[in-house]
Order: C-alpha cells, then structure tokens, then sequence
C-alpha cells in the first residue's frame, strides 16, 4: 500500500563517523546514487539497510519508494493519511512524508537512491539477526489500526513482559512496545548466543549499556548507541 521498502533514514552530523561506527560493526556499504543534495551514504548487513544523510530532517525515518508518487498520495489520504510535508512536481525529486499516531516518520520517494548489495548470511554483522524496528507506543490497539490497512500484518507477542505487537510486512517488522523507558525508536538483534556478542563487543571497546527496558538478566541483554543517537536493542533469544 506504501510502496516497497528501501531504508531507515537516519540524520547524522558526521557521516564520517557514523559510517565507522557500522562498518566496525561489520556492515557493508552499498553504492549511492546523486539524488540528494547532502552526503549520503547506505550500509547494510543484508536485512537491515540504513541510510546516512548529513542534513537535518525528522530522524530516523521508515522510507519508502513508490512509483507515480504523486498519483498515489490520493490514496492513502482515503486512508486518513495526513501529510507534514509534499514535494512533487516535473522539476523535481518527488517525496513525500506523514507520520504515524506515535510520531514515527514515514517519507515515501518516487525512486531508488541507492543499489541493492548482495548479502550472504555469513556477512552478518557483529549484531547479530536484525529482528525489527522497535517504536515506542503510546496505544498498541492505535498503532494496529492505523498500519494494518497499510498493508502489514499483526501479531500479538503474549510471551513478552511489556504490552507489545509485531507488524510484519516485507522486509521489515515492525516492533511497537508500550514501555515508560523506551523513548527512542530502536534497531532490536535477536540471537541464542547474545551474551556471547555482547562480551565481544565489549571487549572491542564498545561502551554498553546493559539496562534494556523490560529485559533481565543484565549479561544477555544490551543496548548501544550509534554517533547520530540511533539506540541498538541486542537482545537473547530465538528468532
């Protein structure tokens, strides 16, 4: 309903430092088209794709692509989809952007900015399986109404120790949890072996945060933060 996924799109001050914090990481950088203005730069461990743009704008952003953008916008207005902003004309780089009944940014772009970089599953990063997107929510129920006639799928997650949803819609899932401390949106990694990471990432001189909002104990649970403020949930578990 959206258009197809293409990236989280993150404001960053220092792209330079930005892009080293991933690639020791292990993400891998894909090519970049000259569309934007701004430098830009896109790295990836072949689930999650994030974009880098030095220039300020309501960050992170879920971005999408969809051809005949403008033709498309009268649609999802049906869908009592307001926009803050609009962008479309011959002249120009059509876009266009709204936000969800959290605030969560979603900006909708008439065409790729970058190439897809082929991935194997060994590539990996040091994170581990990229799990979803998690937000912030103020109201479960709110947020399932609003994304699922765009075109993603519920699943109530009962076993968790916050009220919480996974929506799911290719490439990406994405993860709304009511929790007083979690106040940023978060990149969440699922792996058996966490603790272990973590531990490594540790080592290398990474600095950890081990209070993970609903999560115990303290040695298999973890969260970093990128240089531009981007939270990165390391959580135990199956995926």
């Amino acid at each position: 309903m959206i258009g197809r996924f293409l990236e989280i799109s993150v404001s960053t001050h220092d792209i330079q430092a930005s892009l080293e914090f991933y690639q020791r990481l292990g993400f891998a950088q894909a090519e970049t088209g000259d569309l934007w203005s701004h430098r830009y730069a896109v790295i990836t461990d072949g689930r999650l794709v994030l974009g880098l743009h030095e220039y300020e704008f309501a960050s992170p952003s879920l971005t999408y692509v969809r051809p005949e953008l403008a033709a498309h916008l009268e649609a999802l207005r049906a869908h009592s989809v307001n926009f803050e902003f609009e962008k479309t004309g011959d002249e120009q780089f059509n876009e266009a952007g709204f936000l969800d009944p959290d605030g969560q940014m979603v900006t909708l772009l008439e065409a790729r900015t970058f190439s897809p970089l082929q991935m194997t599953a060994a590539e990996e990063s040091l994170c581990g399986h990229f799990s979803e997107y998690t937000i912030p929510s103020r109201n479960i129920e709110t947020a399932i109404a609003f994304w699922e006639p765009l075109g993603f799928v519920t699943t109530h997650r009962e076993d968790e120790p916050l009220p919480s949803a996974t929506l799911t819609s290719e490439p990406i899932n994405l993860g709304f949890c009511q929790s007083p401390k979690l106040r940023t949106p978060a990149l969440t990694f699922v792996e058996p072996d966490m603790a272990v990471r973590i531990a490594k990432l540790e080592s290398d001189g990474l600095e950890i945060n081990r209070d993970v909002p609903g999560r115990e104990p303290a040695d298999e649970n973890a969260v970093l933060r990128s240089p531009e403020g981007l939270a990165l949930q390391l959580l135990t578990g199956d995926y």
